[in-house]
C-alpha cells in the first residue's frame, strides 16, 4: 500500500518532492497509526462488500472499518457476521494481502472478537484488528482481553482502535475520572492500541445536537471541550500519548446554505475553478476546514462515511515543502543544544527545543503521505486524485 498509489507514477513525480512510502499491514505500529489517513466505514451487511473493498482500494483508500455496531439494526447482527465471514473468504481467494487496505471490524461485545477470528479461519490474515465501541476502562478491558486472547489463538497480530464516545466522557462531573481510567486501560495494552477514535456523533446525541454542514465540530463548544481534554490526557507528545483521529464528517450531498462558502478563490487557478465549485456543491469546503482544525488541535486522520471524503483528508495530510524544510532544519544533529533560527522560507522563527516534537511528527507524516513539491498545494493534489 501507499498513499496516492492510485495516481500514475509520472504524476506523482510531478506532485511530490518526496513520494509517500510503501507500507504493509505488517509495518510498525508507529507507521500504521499515522498511515491510517481517512478510515472509511462500511456496514458489514453490504452484499457485495468484497467488491466494495476492492473498488475503494483502487480509489486510494488504505484503511476501512466494517461495522457490526451502530450502522446496522440489532436484528441484522447474525447475518452481518455471516456475511463478513463470507466476504473475507472471497477476498482471501481473490486478492493478495498487499493489494487490500487495513481492514478492521467494529464489534458490539467482547465475545464477538474470538468468535469472529475463529470463524474467519485462514482469511484472518486479511484482518488488522477491531474497533471497540463506547470505550471506558470498565467496558474496555474485557474487549482488550478478548483481543489479546484471539491474537494468541490465531497467531495474527491484531490491533485495537477504541472509540471514545461514552456520555461519561462528555459530562463535566465524570470526565476527568473517565479519561484517567481510559488512559490506564490503553496504557496497559499500549502495544495493541493503534489509535483512539472520537465518536463526536454520540457526543452530540447526548444533548440533542447536530452540527450543520457549514459548521465544524469545533464550533460546537461542548464537543470542542471534550476534544481538547482527550488530546490533553491521551495525545501528549512526551511518549505517553496515542494517535487520536479526527471525528466523522456527516455530509456528502448538497445542503441549503445559511453562510458563505469557506473556500477562498485565491488558491484555485482559473482552470481549477470548476473543482472549487464542485467542492462547495458537495459541502466539502466545510470538511476541508474541519480537517485543518483537526490538525491544529493535535488529531491525525479522520473517520469517513463516504468515499468522497477520503481524498480531501489525504490531500491535506501531505506535508508541504515549507513544513518539511522547517522540520528538517529543527532536527539537524548540530541543533541538539537548542537555539533559534530563521526559517529557510524567511517568514517565521523556528525555535529548536519547543518545535522539536512538532518536527518529529511532521517527518513521520512526510514518510507516509509524502512531501509536496515547492509549487504544489492541496488544490493540485485534490485535482490529481479525482478519477477522470
Amino acid at each position: 500500500m501507499r498513499h496516492f498509489g492510485q495516481i500514475a507514477p509520472e504524476v506523482r513525480e510531478r506532485l511530490f518532492h518526496q513520494e509517500p512510502c510503501v507500507f504493509t499491514a505488517d509495518s510498525s505500529a508507529r507507521m500504521l497509526a499515522v498511515a491510517l489517513g481517512a478510515t472509511l466505514y462500511s456496514p458489514a451487511t453490504r452484499p457485495k462488500l468484497a467488491d466494495d473493498i476492492v473498488k475503494q482500494t483502487g480509489r486510494g483508500v488504505v484503511s476501512m472499518v466494517l461495522c457490526l455496531e451502530d450502522s446496522i439494526d440489532d436484528a441484522e447482527v447474525p447475518e452481518a457476521e455471516a456475511n463478513l465471514v463470507r466476504q473475507f473468504a472471497d477476498l482471501a481467494e481473490r486478492c493478495p494481502e498487499t493489494e487490500l487496505p487495513l481492514l478492521f471490524v467494529r464489534v458490539r461485545a467482547p465475545e464477538q472478537i474470538p468468535d469472529l477470528v475463529r470463524r474467519l479461519g485462514e482469511s484472518v490474515r486479511l484482518l488488522s484488528g477491531f474497533v471497540l465501541p463506547k470505550f471506558t476502562e470498565e467496558r474496555g478491558i474485557p474487549f482488550l482481553e478478548a483481543l489479546t486472547a484471539a491474537e494468541a489463538a490465531s497467531g495474527r497480530r491484531l490491533f485495537a482502535m477504541p472509540v471514545l464516545e461514552s456520555p461519561d466522557l462528555l459530562y463535566r462531573e465524570s470526565r476527568a475520572e473517565t479519561l484517567a481510567g481510559i488512559f490506564r486501560a490503553v496504557d496497559k495494552y499500549r502495544d495493541r492500541v493503534l489509535a483512539l477514535r472520537l465518536g463526536v456523533t454520540d457526543f452530540c446525541s447526548a444533548y440533542g445536537l447536530r452540527r450543520a454542514p457549514d459548521m465544524t465540530a469545533y464550533d460546537v463548544q461542548i464537543v470542542a471541550s471534550v476534544i481538547a481534554d482527550v488530546v490533553n490526557v491521551l495525545g501528549r507528545a512526551d511518549g505517553t500519548g496515542f494517535t487520536v483521529t479526527g471525528p466523522v464528517w456527516e455530509y456528502f450531498r448538497v445542503q441549503e446554505r445559511m453562510f458563505k462558502p469557506q473556500l477562498r478563490r485565491s488558491p484555485f487557478t482559473p482552470e481549477a475553478e470548476d473543482l472549487r465549485a464542485l467542492l462547495i456543491e458537495h459541502d466539502i469546503d466545510g470538511l476541508l476546514r474541519e480537517i485543518s482544525l483537526d490538525r491544529a488541535n493535535g488529531l491525525q486522520g479522520k473517520t469517513c462515511i463516504h468515499p468522497s471524503h477520503v481524498l480531501p483528508v489525504h490531500a491535506l495530510s501531505v506535508v508541504s515543502h515549507e513544513e518539511f524544510s522547517d522540520a528538517q532544519d529543527i532536527l539537524r544533529p548540530e541543533r541538539g543544544g537548542g537555539g533559534v533560527l530563521r526559517s529557510a522560507y524567511t517568514n517565521k522563527m523556528n525555535e529548536v527545543k519547543p518545535h522539536r516534537a512538532w518536527a518529529e511528527r511532521t517527518l513521520q507524516r512526510a514518510e507516509v503521505f509524502g512531501v509536496a513539491n515547492e509549487d504544489i498545494g492541496f488544490v493540485e493534489l485534490l485535482a490529481a486524485g479525482i478519477p477522470g
